[in-house]
């Protein structure tokens, strides 16, 4: 099983292919990103981990848990593996960690993709880490992981993928990394503030985000968007807050092409 910093990570594509470092959101598995990994790897050397405390990576955490110190294991990881420099793409709290990486050390990041993130708690988002945490303390883990598509998937696809979901639900449950690393990890995603420093970023940044989704409005990637030196902005009017997976077709010709330096279609939610 390939570990570097305690990481486990997989690669994908040509080995001598630009490097993009994949960080997925609040789950942190690397097998979020399988409805991806073909397109991207069609043009980057993908590098996919585990976040520490998840899946088959280190499960201790540090005491207080924040997204630099996820930005700091992508960093780590890139060390280990002897990689200069790269882009990156991360969901939610990945992409928001990989901002503290590019704002810790901004030699090392040449375009970074962030799918429906933030610079700062909305209060709809809060809302809704307030309910997922009084699921888990109150009902349980299992209540806990049966809600958890609900922020993630537009209706229809929840209706269409039911089956596939609760198999997904069996698999999540036996790999839990424990209520504890759970709420380590809800805990960073609520402190996340960047507004004093995301106009230091100087990385073309690309805030991918989807009109339906619940759990983070769409206009805060549009913020993102305008507060760093060099953003754009790719607006989906469906695909919720997991877009990637839900609608990877466009996804997956969009992105990619943004990262070798393409024009982004002109869509609006």
């Amino acid at each position: 099983m390939p570990e570097a910093a305690g990481l486990y990570y997989e690669e994908h594509g040509a080995s001598d292919a630009p490097v993009l470092l994949v960080s997925s959101g609040l789950g942190g598995s690397a097998g979020y990103w399988a409805p991806n990994l073909a397109a991207f790897a069609a043009h980057f050397r993908v590098i996919a981990y585990d976040h520490r405390g998840t899946g088959r990576s280190e499960r201790a955490l540090p005491g207080d848990l924040s997204l630099a110190d996820l930005g700091a294991d992508m960093l780590a990881l890139m060390d280990a593996l002897g990689i200069a420099k790269a882009s990156f793409m991360g969901h939610a709290i990945g992409g928001m960690a990989a901002l503290e990486l590019a704002r810790r050390a901004p030699d090392r990041v040449e375009r970074l993709v962030v799918i429906n993130g933030w610079t700062r708690l909305d209060p709809q988002t809060a809302r809704c880490f307030k309910v997922r945490l009084t699921l888990l303390r109150e009902a349980g883990v299992e209540p806990f992981l049966e809600a958890q598509p609900l922020f993630l998937f537009p209706p229809d696809w929840l209706s269409e993928n039911d089956g596939r979901l609760r198999a997904e639900s069996a698999t999540h449950l036996a790999h839990w990394p424990g209520d504890a690393v759970m709420e380590a990890r809800i805990g960073a995603a609520r402190c996340f503030d960047a507004s004093d420093w995301i106009g230091e970023i100087a990385c073309p940044v690309l805030a991918v985000s989807a009109a339906d989704d619940l759990l983070v409005p769409w206009r805060n990637s549009l913020a993102l968007a305008q507060a760093v030196r060099e953003g754009a902005h790719l607006a989906y009017t469906w695909g919720a807050h997991a877009v990637n997976a839900s609608a990877p077709d466009p996804f997956n010709r969009d992105v990619p092409a943004w990262l070798t330096g393409k024009a982004l279609p002109n869509r609006e939610p």
